[in-house]
């Protein structure tokens, strides 16, 4: 189903989210764990700017997809050279959102599948939790081991993550995306 993505606008606080009628899919992960060639995979293009430096996206960005639901990437966290002050504007940039918008249909929480579950993602599945917002993991870069090494790290996530579906993907081999995509539509976006 990728197809026509839009980028909506970029957005810090409440008052300047895009106003539309679509259920948000967001991409939230650690720095480099490949967030935006997630997103670009999903678009069949580039739309999100992918950097060899992580922690290069400071901002909320909205992209329309095919006119049925909106991709929300947001920053990334864990990235050691952010200063105390940025890493806490983030924190509470992300609790805003994640708390406040009305549409949120679902969060993918995006990890390089050869890490292990952190705080992080422990935190982020609790929040979601709390606020009632279904999560699934999409386990990416799974072209750098084998494909043994891949289903024994599927096992492992679902169980550190307490069940939570995985999804493994590789931007670089183009594979995976589509069963995720599926996932979204089907049991997030067609069942609201």
């Amino acid at each position: 189903m990728s197809g026509k993505v839009r980028y909506i606008k970029s957005a810090v606080f409440p008052k300047d989210y895009p106003q539309h009628k679509f259920l948000e899919v967001v991409f939230c992960g650690r720095s480099n764990a490949g967030k935006s060639s997630l997103l670009n995979l999903f678009a069949g293009g580039k739309v999100a700017h992918v950097s060899q430096t992580p922690g290069k996206t400071r901002l909320i960005n909205f992209f329309d997809f095919n006119k049925t639901y909106v991709l929300v990437d947001v920053p990334g966290y864990g990235f050691a050279k952010r200063e105390r002050k940025e890493t806490e504007q983030w924190q509470e940039m992300m609790e805003v959102y994640l708390s406040k918008r009305q549409c949120l249909g679902g969060l993918i929480i995006v990890m390089d599948i050869r890490r292990d579950w952190s705080q992080e993602e422990e935190d982020l599945r609790r929040f979601a939790n709390h606020h009632s917002t279904p999560v699934v993991i999409a386990a990416t870069k799974i072209d750098k081991i084998t494909k043994t090494e891949v289903k024994k790290r599927i096992l492992e996530l679902t169980k550190q993550s307490q069940g939570l579906q995985v999804y493994p993907v590789s931007s670089q081999e183009k594979i995976g995306h589509e069963e995720l995509e599926e996932f979204v539509f089907n049991e997030w976006i067609r069942e609201s």
